[in-house]
């Protein structure tokens, strides 16, 4: 079995506050995270021990899906990155 079995999957977006490496203006930016929910109990059928135990350990857990944001001043406009916010974050 795959890992994306054991997780029922959806994208949201939550709020950040950021600043522009170029200009320095702060702005409240949308981030786009995939969220991956542990699914219950795991999809029947063709489950080994292995696949079992992988189950076991699986959490849920979100994972930041942009990495480049357009600064909001209109005298700026220019792309960065957003290496301040975490890429993964394990949710309980």
């Amino acid at each position: 079995m795959e890992e994306r079995d054991f997780f029922d999957e959806r994208t949201e977006k939550k709020p950040a506050t950021l600043n522009c490496p170029h200009c320095h203006q702060p702005a409240e930016y949308e981030v786009t995270w995939v969220v991956r929910t542990k699914k219950r109990q795991l999809p029947g059928g063709r489950a080994d021990e292995r696949d079992r135990a992988r189950f076991a350990k699986a959490r849920s857990y979100m994972l930041r899906k942009d990495d480049l944001m357009a600064c909001k001043n209109m005298r700026c406009r220019k792309r960065f990155e957003i290496s301040g916010v975490q890429s993964v974050v394990f949710t309980e």
